[in-house]
């Protein structure tokens, strides 16, 4: 006999699994479970060691500059420089080193040339008033231009009395895993905590989802706009800080064209491009089904070129999703 605690535990639990079902993470994080499966019985080479410690360090590039990015769109803007931020960043901590200071220094160095670029792009964001897509585009430029002008235009591969270390740190690893998801891992979690427990992620999404409500009620905008794009640019920094021991030279084609697959990754992981929404996990796991994707093109044989096509329809497929799960609320 069927109780009433068992129609409302049962209630409960439909509930809680449409919930599930209607959540964008879900069925990225199931489309790339499924993407793994279906390369790791069609090839030889995907469930590989070697193959797949290459998947994690280089999806753990992306998904931390993702996470970055995923608070900027929360918060409503858009950042176009983060892959000319990862080549700044790499370039001034090569330089520093090679001139013979040690790799701490030189990494504060590339942190804060990281920051700057941020600074500048909030600054003028948040109180000239000027649109997110035309100063981050600016400085798109503008920061690939200053690291040319830093190694003049010349590829870096000799990193000074600290070079081993600094190869360790972005091409090492630790119990079997690279250093890159290490540091990917402990970013997303802590960032998972303060998106949803501080009052500077509530606010993000406040802002994302009515800036002029959060203006009413006493939030400091202007403020909080800045700090977004530091950090974003932050992550940029500390990803191409990790790039720059991983390849062991930089060059100043690092991160071009990153922006795109950046962006991707946080909408493909559930940032909304209205802002207002976006999890640090979302932005993890959609970096990771593009790799997937990137890594299986290689493995079957199918031309890179392709590459683009896919991140692209990726992007839109998101976009009409959320767009038809708003329409359904």
């Amino acid at each position: 006999m069927t109780t009433l605690d068992d129609i409302i535990g049962r209630s409960q639990h439909e509930s809680l699994f449409s919930r599930i079902r209607g959540l964008q993470l879900f069925w990225v994080f199931t489309a790339a479970v499924l993407a793994c499966l279906a390369l790791t019985l069609l090839t030889d080479s995907f469930a590989s060691e070697r193959n797949l410690f290459n998947v994690a360090r280089n999806f753990a590039f992306v998904a931390i500059i993702a996470i970055g990015m995923t608070a900027v769109i929360a918060s409503g803007g858009i950042d176009l420089s983060v892959g000319s931020t990862v080549v700044l960043s790499a370039m001034v901590i090569s330089v520093a080193m090679a001139s013979g200071l040690p790799f701490w220094i030189s990494a504060l160095l590339a942190l804060g040339a990281a920051l700057l670029v941020g600074l500048v792009n909030g600054v003028l964001i948040a109180y000239a008033g000027m649109p997110a897509f035309v100063v981050t585009l600016g400085t798109l430029s503008a920061a690939r231009s200053l690291a040319m002008v830093l190694s003049d235009n010349k590829m870096i591969w000799e990193f000074g009395p600290d070079h081993d270390l600094l190869l360790w740190i972005g091409g090492g690893s630790t119990f079997g895993l690279p250093h890159p998801l290490w540091v990917m891992t402990i970013l997303a979690v802590v960032m998972s905590l303060v998106f949803k427990w501080t009052r500077w992620g509530q606010h993000l999404f406040a802002i994302g989802s009515n800036e002029n409500a959060a203006v009413l009620t006493g939030i400091p905008v202007k403020r909080l706009k800045v700090s977004i794009y530091m950090f974003s640019a932050l992550t940029a920094g500390l990803a191409g800080i990790l790039m720059a021991g991983w390849l062991g030279s930089v060059t100043t084609n690092l991160g071009q064209a990153m922006e795109l697959t950046v962006i991707a990754a946080a909408v493909i992981g559930g940032a909304n491009l209205a802002g207002g929404e976006g999890t640090a996990l979302g932005a993890v796991v959609g970096a990771l089904l593009i790799e997937v994707i990137r890594n299986s093109l290689i493995l079957l044989g199918i031309s890179t070129f392709w590459q683009g096509m896919f991140i692209g329809t990726f992007i839109i497929v998101a976009v009409a999703f959320d767009r038809f799960r708003n329409l359904r609320t």
